[in-house]
């Protein structure tokens, strides 16, 4: 994905670790930055909402989620076309290693840091037409609003 590819207002995602009825996590563009994302649970609603927390991070975090998010692309893509099973889930063999390494700064740099971080509410579009099996997760945008805005 290429930001020529984007909507007008929309940003850039550049991963996804947990989705539940959208995305919940990692990390996009906000203003042209990188920003860990983290959608906010309505305790009272017993419900994710709209609003995500928005957590600046540095070019050096973003390029280790690139890289974590592309070991992870490749196991989804083997899984959905039978190529690997869940027992190797989040990481084919041969990446295994390497995701480890990933996982120990991504965990300690891809958190919300209430001091720095904005909240906004997140929506989230497929990035054009993908011919990917079915389950593969599609390259998404987001488009990042004021909470009053809505």
């Amino acid at each position: 994905m290429t930001p020529a590819e984007l909507e007008p207002g929309y940003e850039q995602v550049f991963s996804v670790t947990d989705y539940y009825d959208g995305p919940l996590q990692r990390v996009a563009d906000f203003q042209g930055e990188p920003h860990f994302y983290d959608r906010v649970f309505a305790v009272e609603r017993d419900e994710y909402s709209d609003l995500f927390h928005l957590t600046p991070i540095s070019h050096q975090t973003l390029e280790l989620a690139i890289e974590d998010w592309a070991i992870f692309r490749r196991f989804e893509l083997a899984f959905h076309t039978g190529k690997a099973t869940i027992e190797t889930h989040p990481a084919l063999p041969q990446d295994r290693a390497r995701h480890e390494e990933l996982k120990v700064v991504l965990d300690a740099a891809l958190r919300t840091d209430f001091d720095k971080c904005v909240t906004r509410i997140g929506i989230f579009e497929t990035l054009g037409s993908q011919p990917l099996p079915r389950g593969v997760l599609r390259d998404l945008q987001v488009k990042w609003t004021m909470p009053d805005e809505e």
